[in-house]
């Protein structure tokens, strides 16, 4: 019997020295991978199989993890922009129209998700919640499950998002055989 003090020894200590919340993130991250739906993964990789111009969104560091999957997707051969940026064009029929959310609920990015749809794009929604107003606009959802994580705020949501998005990056990849080395010409050369 133990009292409410003494950890479960399944869970790595973050108060462990030098590596303790390393390996919590990394246990986390191995839970909460396991629990993506495989339905929804596959689905996730035929859609980014579809369209050929795909434009990505998300707000904070849900942004982030769109700019990051947004230039993979640009390596797989796909033309793609972040939405709201200066340089980016109308969204069209036939578009794709990547939006990451935790919630679901945030503001601009359901209003970008809900234009989308007026423009006859296809959405495809990566979020934490499968009944929010951003799940029920896209046409592909991707629910990034709650594993209650020890981590402040949306980091486990956000790295199980990323990860995500680059595991079907890859799987689009090996599907169409697209080589490293074409992707590797479109790698930024300016360094």
């Amino acid at each position: 019997m133990t009292d409410d003090t003494t950890p479960d020894p399944g869970t790595p200590d973050p108060d462990a020295p030098e590596d303790g919340p390393l390996r919590l993130v990394e246990a986390e991250v191995q839970r909460l991978l396991a629990a993506v739906d495989a339905a929804d993964f596959a689905a996730l990789i035929a859609a980014l199989g579809e369209h050929r111009r795909w434009f990505f969104t998300g707000q904070g560091r849900s942004g982030a993890v769109a700019a990051m999957a947004a230039t993979r997707c640009m390596h797989l051969g796909a033309t793609t922009h972040l939405l709201g940026e200066a340089t980016s064009p109308s969204v069209q029929a036939g578009d794709g129209v990547l939006v990451v959310s935790d919630s679901g609920t945030t503001p601009v990015s359901v209003w970008f998700a809900e234009k989308a749809r007026v423009e006859g794009a296809s959405v495809v929604a990566v979020t934490g919640a499968r009944d929010s107003p951003l799940a029920a606009l896209a046409r592909t959802a991707v629910v990034i499950p709650d594993i209650g994580s020890a981590q402040f705020g949306g980091s486990a949501f956000e790295q199980g998002a990323l990860l995500v998005l680059d595991a079907a990056m890859l799987a689009v990849q090996r599907r169409q055989a697209i080589s490293d080395e074409s992707m590797h010409r479109r790698h930024t050369n300016m360094r």
